[in-house]
């Protein structure tokens, strides 16, 4: 078994880890393959380090994660404003009496219909319930919204 000498080490990893014999090989297989024949001080650190920065091997491997779902196809509506979709549109320069800075905008899934209503990015979700609400133009009987939001208390609201 050969020591290495600290400045070798790069050269090492690359030529068992990168070069096209090896095939960027795991962790744990370059491991194998260093330790039949190599040796420095802390070398198995050096060689799990080396692995996880390698950028091929991050692009190629799958994700470890929790996998995503299927994607599923939205229901077409039968009437105007069953469905209806609803994102924000924010950091607009204040304007208006309220100096407003934000748009909700509400797209009829049917009708492609959209409604903007002004208000404030910062406004709670329950001014902003009222604000549609308050207007006869705006009230529908929607019974499925989609949405954009990511705040936690919007789903009970808008139910």
């Amino acid at each position: 078994m050969k020591v290495v000498d600290r400045s070798l080490i790069n050269l090492v990893l690359k030529e068992y880890h990168d070069s096209p014999f090896s095939g960027h090989l795991s962790e744990d297989r370059t491991r194998e393959k260093v330790k039949t024949c190599i040796w420095w001080p802390m070398w198995q650190k050096d060689v799990a380090e080396y692995c996880k920065a390698c950028n091929r091997c991050q692009k190629a491997n799958t994700s470890t994660g929790k996998r995503l779902g299927n994607m599923m196809k939205i229901q077409e509506p039968c009437r105007p404003w069953e469905i209806v979709h609803m994102d924000w549109v924010t950091g607009l320069p204040p304007g208006g009496d309220r100096s407003n800075n934000a748009f909700l905008v509400i797209v009829d899934r049917f009708s492609k219909t959209p409604i903007f209503l002004p208000c404030h990015k910062d406004d709670p979700a329950m001014d902003t319930v009222s604000a549609c609400d308050s207007k006869p133009e705006h009230k529908h009987d929607s019974q499925n919204t989609i949405n954009q939001w990511y705040s936690q208390d919007t789903t009970k609201t808008w139910s």
